[in-house]
């Protein structure tokens, strides 16, 4: 895991000093995901500068230092992430009839003779991994910036002035002088609805998330053709559905079980020290498993927990890790440990992102990079095999209203929502409300997943964009259960699950690995029969099974938990002058960005207690979180720049 940036201009700096400078500040400001080593490579005549922060994983010598050039010299490259198979691709490489003559053992030499060897697009068809990389073709004279399957790594890029800038993160781009960060209205709207900004949007106007598994290849800066799929998360579960396994139960069981065994075991390879984080749940304890058959040595594994039982799972991790025999650390935290967390949040997220299990998580990763540099998480087990409970709600309240006429689940909703309690329970109703009048199931998993049902009438002079989630073709597929899991596939594992573990995790330097997405897993689960995902109100039923060979059901079956904060109760009361501060109605109105009204007036019901709004209000406040540390922040401190807000 590192972290990468760079600019390509049309009219090209005089000296390309100038062009080293601007591309080294840049990477610097990404040093929290590469502290070991730094580099920049430049083509002053091309306009091309190419920025490098190195956490050091596979090959700790010089040899591994980037950016690198292939053998040849046609190509350069800034890389992020790992390849997996990159040992049976240096062997098979080794076998053709010009073998290339390897200095080093890390996968980003590998990864370049492939690219000498095979093209671009053959060689990314060969990878198994998760990536991101920017690559110069020295020949072509063409820059090609590279996204994995399933968007585990970021990439940012877009137009300033006449440099296209690029970089893991967007802190990175505005350290180059072109940079003009205009709040983007519209996008501002999509945060508010679903909690993050999905791509290819980013709070910047002007600036974009490169979508997974794409290609953007730019011959000209000033000229930004559509990015190209290598690879179809679409086609993918399309294929799989009308394709589906014909083996029995058991035997896809074993299949999974051995795609698993060596995805874990691809992913275990490392120069330095590799643990796991587990929670105690079956995805993660699946991979704990996994990595425990597959090492001779205890497996490190690392839980936090909370004093209050009521939202800690820690107790359970540690008897799943006591069962595997682990090498288990955990961490008891207080709420003051998990508040005092909250202000680094728009430095860590540096767009607006409002999932509060970024608080926990950046907890547990803290707490493992004190003794790994490399750990395994389970995230992804729920969007293939079907873990949500929204999955199981949605169908249950399609199936008991979904015949009765809109007109009547209309003022069925008006009167659960006037009767809901002021409590947890109470909002679950409240939710329940805002589903019973939805026109079909594609509309009540959209409200499923809304925190604000009309979040433009919250941004003046705004229009909500089209997502994958809604306005976007849906792939044909036989149950709409089947289409949830897919958009939340596209939209919401990588958007929100893996941008809060990547942003947590090299917020410490921790590079976090998941075996879940393997594609060869995610391929394979795609052609799993819905009966062997969900069954009599369970999910995950194959996932399950082969956790049953390494774990007893009773340490792990329990209903389904994640990480959980009481932030609604701290909202009340330790962290309520930090959100009076920002909900104020002045700052709002002064602000420009959002009508205060509807914002207040949840905010009241909050506070009282009549109502639990956590969510959409935790949306709220880390936008005006993130906006007030960017007007505070300058480029002295090596921090944000100050935001540039649009008028209407």
């Amino acid at each position: 895991m590192c972290g990468f940036a760079g600019f390509l201009e049309t009219s090209n700096r005089s000296f390309g000093a100038e062009m080293e400078s601007i591309v080294t500040r840049m990477a610097n400001r990404l040093t929290h995901r590469g502290p070991d080593d730094a580099g920049e490579w430049v083509d002053a005549d091309a306009g091309l500068a190419l920025g490098f922060r190195r956490l050091s994983i596979l090959d700790l010598s010089p040899e591994g230092h980037q950016p690198m050039r292939s053998a040849s010299g046609r190509y350069v490259i800034t890389f992020n992430g790992e390849i997996y198979n990159h040992r049976d691709l240096r062997a098979e490489l080794q076998k053709t009839t010009q073998p290339p003559c390897f200095r080093g053992h890390s996968d980003t030499e590998v990864l370049l003779a492939a690219l000498e060897q095979w093209g671009l697009g053959a060689a990314l068809q060969r990878f198994i991994g998760m990536f991101a990389f920017a690559l110069w073709d020295r020949e072509e004279r063409r820059l090609h910036l590279v996204r994995d399957r399933l968007g585990e790594r970021p990439l940012y890029y877009g137009l300033m002035g006449d440099a296209l800038l690029f970089g893991s993160e967007l802190k990175a781009l505005q350290a180059h002088p072109s940079w003009q960060g205009e709040i983007d209205r519209d996008v501002l709207t999509l945060l508010l609805r679903y909690s993050y900004i999905p791509a290819p949007f980013s709070i910047y106007k002007g600036i974009r998330k490169l979508p997974p598994a794409t290609i953007l290849t730019i011959a000209r800066p000033g000229q930004l053709p559509a990015p190209v799929e290598y690879w179809s998360a679409r086609r993918t579960v399309e294929t799989g559905a009308a394709n589906p396994f014909r083996g029995s139960e058991a035997e896809a069981t074993e299949h999974l079980d051995a795609l698993l065994r060596d995805s874990v075991r691809r992913q275990m390879v490392a120069d330095v020290p590799v643990g796991a984080l587990l929670s105690g749940g079956i995805d993660s304890s699946t991979v704990v498993a996994l990595m425990q058959a597959e090492s001779k040595r205890p497996a490190k594994t690392f839980t936090i927990g909370f004093h209050e039982s009521h939202f800690s799972e820690a107790i359970h991790a540690k008897e799943v890790a006591r069962h595997l025999c682990t090498d288990h650390t955990e961490l008891y935290v207080t709420p003051k440990d998990a508040i005092d967390v909250i202000p680094r949040l728009p430095i860590l997220y540096d767009e607006p992102f409002a999932d509060h299990s970024q608080i926990p998580t950046f907890l547990v990763t803290s707490l493992a990079r004190q003794k790994v540099t490399v750990s395994l998480s389970g995230d992804g087990g729920d969007e293939l095999f079907g873990g949500y409970h929204r999955y199981f709600y949605s169908r249950k309240i399609w199936d008991r209203v979904g015949w009765i006429p809109p007109l009547a689940r209309t003022a069925a909703a008006r009167v659960v929502k006037a009767f809901a309690p002021a409590s947890p329970l109470g909002r679950k109703i409240e939710k329940l409300a805002c589903l019973l009048d939805a026109k079909d199931p594609h509309e009540l998993y959209f409200r499923f997943m809304s925190e604000w049902q009309t979040p433009a009438l919250l941004v003046p002079g705004a229009t909500e964009p089209n997502t994958a989630v809604a306005g976007s073709p849906r792939p044909d597929l036989p149950d709409y259960i089947q289409t949830m899991m897919y958009l939340d596939m596209v939209s919401y594992l990588p958007d929100d699950i893996l941008v809060k573990v990547d942003r947590a995790c090299m917020g410490v330097s921790l590079e976090v690995r998941v075996p879940f997405l393997d594609h060869r897993v995610v391929e394979f689960a795609a052609t799993v029969p819905m009966s062997m995902k969900l069954r009599k109100g369970r999910g995950k039923i194959l996932l399950r099974n082969v956790l049953d060979k390494y774990v007893p059901k009773h340490l792990v079956e329990r209903p389904k938990w994640g990480f959980v904060l009481p932030l609604g109760a701290w909202l009340r009361g330790p962290l309520l002058p930090w959100a009076e501060e920002l909900l104020d109605e002045t700052r709002l109105r002064n602000g420009g960005m959002l009508t205060p009204a509807p914002i207040l007036a949840r905010w009241q019901e909050h506070r009282s207690g009549r109502r639990d709004w956590t969510s959409s209000l935790w949306s709220v406040l880390m936008f005006q979180a993130w906006l007030d540390h960017g007007n505070r922040a300058d480029d002295a401190s090596g921090r944000t720049p100050a935001l540039a807000v649009a008028s209407v």
